[in-house]
């Protein structure tokens, strides 16, 4: 006779073949209240959690996963201040602010700093999962195979949480497609209070750094288009709100719970992660943050990159001198605080077949001209473009927003803050510095557009009061003559449109 297959209880315990007589074991094998199935005979249909659980999960999400192989790091002597900033907070267990949101400029260096805080965590033996994002990967650009992954970590760290894993799993086999905060509770928040309950070790001991890198690069269920630039108004908000539901899952079941896990959240400044930190938002007076771009200079880190790199380089060649002083300066004015521009500046001089020479001449010097051959800055064109292109797809597929030139009115904007000059009479000409709501008068669109047509450029631009615009008004009828006269603003207008339509997307 064999018995019938017992009943898994999650969260309790399991009385094992309970009044079966002649049983005959076979290919069962029991860990902890878990009934697993080992490799049993044709027609078994047990379920393997843990294979399940591997099958829902990105392994090349992991800091360590061969699939990011060299992922970019901080220096040693690079971002110290920001790293120990965060370190301190990961290991103050007593702190009442369990998550820490970075937020930074597309190229910031949020990455890096997230690899070596990741690394630093493994050595102390307090990281417990990671989950770097990435767009471009379809294996982890997904928000529904966050909780797996970290799932699959911390079932790693403790037996007894990885067979509370595999109860939940083989206890509800869809737990995949329910939402975040269910597979949260089930695959992280009722394990962890198993083990808590088993006082098999002291939890204090238990690795508390959870890891998530690039929140903004996830977006819904697998899509057809693969480019982010492409996704339609339908894909980015679905992004958007997947985003903004696993945020608040960390809220309702780690902020509201009393499990020690810290998460260090790293994100460009989007809708989801701005709309949780803003007042009313899941994070809002909760979550510690660090505004990388704003709060920290970079300039001085970037220097001492290109500094012991081209040294390096320098030896390799057999030429100290090839290099200036003022060459290093003029790279890290122009990188403007961002890390990805001398990253890929360096990348591009240290090409192993190349002349760095040349390269770094070419860099110095390069102009946006079709007649050049060399590209030194394919990657960050490429990184921008997408950006500006997935920006545009989604402000012109609102109903309101229709048939208005996005790339038109943001070169408008972006003019508006250095001045633009026009005519206003033969032989005359005059200069003029709008204030935005003037500006959006004269293009006719409604006060604050500028808010909407930035809304996915954050990562990129920010929008600044200037102190000596206050004083201009922001009513078409308060303008002084003749700046008011209907061919005045006609005029304004047509220079508008010679001066900003860009070329590259024409």
């Amino acid at each position: 006779m064999v018995a019938p297959e017992p009943t898994p209880v999650y969260g309790g315990t399991a009385s094992f073949l309970t009044g079966a007589r002649g049983v005959r074991m076979g290919d069962i094998h029991y860990i902890d209240n878990v009934t697993v199935h080992t490799g049993g005979g044709p027609g078994d249909g047990l379920i393997d959690g843990w294979e399940l659980l591997l099958k829902n999960i990105a392994p090349n999400a992991l800091h360590d996963s061969s699939a990011r192989y060299d992922a970019p790091k901080c220096d040693e002597d690079t971002r110290v201040e920001v790293t120990g900033e965060i370190m301190d907070w990961i290991q103050d267990q007593n702190s009442p602010q369990r998550v820490l949101c970075m937020i930074g400029a597309a190229g910031a260096g949020k990455s890096a700093l997230q690899q070596t805080i990741a690394e630093r965590c493994a050595k102390s033996d307090i990281l417990a999962a990671t989950f770097f994002c990435s767009s471009a990967d379809p294996t982890r650009n997904r928000a529904s195979t966050i909780v797996g992954t970290i799932a699959y970590q911390l079932g790693l760290k403790h037996p007894l949480f990885q067979s509370s894993i595999i109860a939940a799993v083989k206890h509800d086999p869809l737990i995949f497609s329910r939402s975040i905060q269910s597979q949260m509770e089930g695959l992280i928040v009722l394990p962890f209070e198993n083990l808590r309950r088993s006082q098999e070790i002291d939890i204090a001991t238990f690795p508390h750094a959870i890891l998530i890198d690039g929140l903004d690069e996830c977006k819904g269920e697998p899509n057809h288009i693969a480019d982010p630039a492409h996704l339609g108004a339908d894909d980015r908000c679905q992004a958007e709100d997947r985003q903004a539901e696993l945020l608040a899952a960390i809220r309702r079941c780690i902020l509201d719970t009393d499990l020690p896990f810290r998460v260090f959240i790293a994100s460009r400044p989007e809708w989801a992660v701005r709309t949780a930190l803003e007042p009313g938002g899941d994070l809002h007076q909760v979550a510690y943050c660090i505004p990388l771009s704003d709060k920290y200079d970079a300039s001085g880190d970037m220097h001492r990159y290109l500094q012991r790199r081209l040294e390096y380089v320098g030896l390799r060649i057999g030429n100290p001198q090839w290099y200036t002083e003022d060459n290093i300066n003029t790279l890290v004015e122009a990188a403007s605080g961002q890390f990805i521009y001398v990253a890929t500046v360096f990348k591009y001089i240290s090409e192993r077949r190349a002349s760095p020479a040349a390269r770094l001449k070419v860099v110095l010097t390069w102009t946006p001209d079709e007649c050049q051959g060399a590209r030194p800055f394919e990657a960050l064109d490429r990184l921008y473009t997408n950006i500006l292109l997935a920006a545009k797809n989604a402000y012109e597929a609102v109903d309101t927003h229709r048939g208005r030139d996005f790339l038109l009115l943001f070169r408008a904007y972006h003019i508006s803050v250095d001045g633009f000059f026009f005519n206003v009479d033969e032989g005359l000409s005059t200069s003029m510095h709008p204030t935005a709501d003037l500006l959006s008068a004269l293009l006719s669109l409604e006060t604050g557009a500028e808010e909407s047509l930035i809304s996915d450029l954050r990562s990129l631009v920010a929008l600044e009061t200037h102190k000596d615009f206050d004083s201009l008004p922001a009513n078409w009828e308060e303008l002084p003559l003749p700046a008011r006269k209907p061919e005045v603003a006609a005029a304004i207008i047509r220079r508008l449109v010679r001066r900003v339509v860009p070329t590259d997307f024409m």
